[in-house]
């Protein structure tokens, strides 16, 4: 599944659809800052390398799908925020972008293992 488009004045998702969306990525957490709904997940690594390493594959992810995260890179963490700019809250591309998030992290535990 890709992002869409999103325009200012977008639709954000329901309180019902995040909750129901919440299910398929059940290691993130939502957030309310600076009154704007966010998603939120940090992830840990062995030293910087890999968290580097995993940042900038979420970075080519950004890119391609056109959505960005905020994302902060410390030694063995990376915490990263989804959230639509537009609308100023949750949209269907942040919980994509989350689920896309998930896989990659995924992949990388697959071939450290």
């Amino acid at each position: 599944m890709n992002c869409e488009p999103c325009r200012f004045g977008g639709r954000p998702v329901t309180a019902a659809e995040a909750r129901e969306l919440m299910i398929k990525i059940p290691a993130w957490r939502r957030e309310t800052r600076k009154g704007v709904k966010r998603l939120l997940r940090e992830f840990s690594f062995i030293g910087f390398d890999d968290a580097f390493e995993f940042s900038g594959r979420i970075a080519d992810l950004a890119r391609e799908q056109d959505h960005h995260p905020t994302m902060l890179v410390e030694y063995g963490k990376v915490t990263i925020r989804w959230w639509t700019h537009k609308i100023n809250g949750l949209h269907m591309n942040d919980f994509i972008m989350a689920a896309k998030t998930d896989d990659i992290f995924r992949e990388m535990a697959e071939v450290r293992n």
